[in-house]
């Protein structure tokens, strides 16, 4: 008897899903491209709205960074007694340096004019110019490496004039450090104001909601909110319809840039009502 050797069996197809069809993975994996582009996007236009913040952040940052690294090698060639210094090498650069910081702090000055508004209601000085957060940080910047080669040349004053007083490299270091970090807190101030969105510099809560009392027809102000969107530009929220003559006195005394102000029908419960205090009260 002769044994028939089994073929190669030919599996038919049983699954009714077409070979070509896209598999779920494949529309998960489309799904997830999507929405992770369109979070970019969304996360680029909200860093679009803070990016003089964010900028002059990065710049202090860079300062506190830069400092911190030339304290550390001061301290480190005091502990070792590495004083090796080329003193007219070090004089002819730290000379040129303070000339360009120099120029480039007369360059980036503000002037401290500020424009003030009357316009019949009372002066209140003008908010920042766009764009003054960034240059001020720049300046602060400018003054910290001013602020260095200053020490530099002084070391190297000293230590050309007394090369056996070559510490006085790395003391100069530790000593002007400390005045560059002490001139960057007042920019690190204004802009943690605006991201934990605090109340906009020079403005003052109660005069503001005098102000809104005192137009015609407002018996009553609450949940009255102030902050700083930018370094530049301030907003004030008021919620409920927007009310010309309020809006026109905010934006010209006191120079806001965005104003929502909404007033509501007065009723008696709203002088007992916990709701309708204001954030400080």
């Amino acid at each position: 008897d002769t044994l028939a050797q089994p073929g190669p069996l030919a599996l038919a197809p049983h699954c009714r899903c077409s070979p070509h069809a896209p598999s779920p993975d494949r529309g998960r994996l489309q799904a997830r491209r999507q929405l992770s582009v369109a979070c970019t996007f969304c996360c680029i236009f909200m860093i679009g709205e803070v990016i003089e913040t964010m900028g002059a952040l990065a710049s202090v940052l860079s300062i506190w960074v830069v400092t911190g690294a030339l304290v550390y090698l001061a301290a480190a060639r005091i502990i070792s007694n590495d004083y090796e210094i080329e003193a007219r090498a070090m004089l002819a650069t730290s000379a040129c340096a303070v000339g360009v910081n120099l120029v480039m702090a007369y360059i980036l000055r503000q002037s401290p004019v500020s424009h003030g508004h009357s316009h019949g209601t009372g002066g209140y000085e003008q908010l920042e110019s766009t764009g003054g957060c960034l240059v001020r940080a720049a300046f602060v910047h400018v003054v910290g490496d001013l602020l260095q080669s200053i020490s530099v040349l002084v070391a190297a004053t000293i230590i050309y004039f007394k090369p056996q007083c070559k510490i006085a490299d790395p003391i100069s270091t530790l000593f002007f450090s400390v005045f560059v970090l002490g001139s960057t807190f007042t920019i690190l101030r204004d802009v943690f104001r605006v991201l934990m969105e605090g109340t906009p510099r020079g403005l003052e809560f109660d005069a503001v909601k005098e102000m809104l009392l005192a137009v015609n027809g407002v018996k009553g102000v609450h949940d009255l909110h102030l902050w700083a969107l930018t370094l530049s530009h301030h907003a004030i929220a008021d919620p409920e319809v927007v009310l010309h003559e309020a809006t026109t006195q905010l934006q010209s005394r006191f120079g806001f840039a965005s104003c929502t102000v909404q007033v509501e029908r007065y009723q008696e419960e709203m002088v007992g009502c916990q709701h309708c205090r204001d954030p400080c009260a």
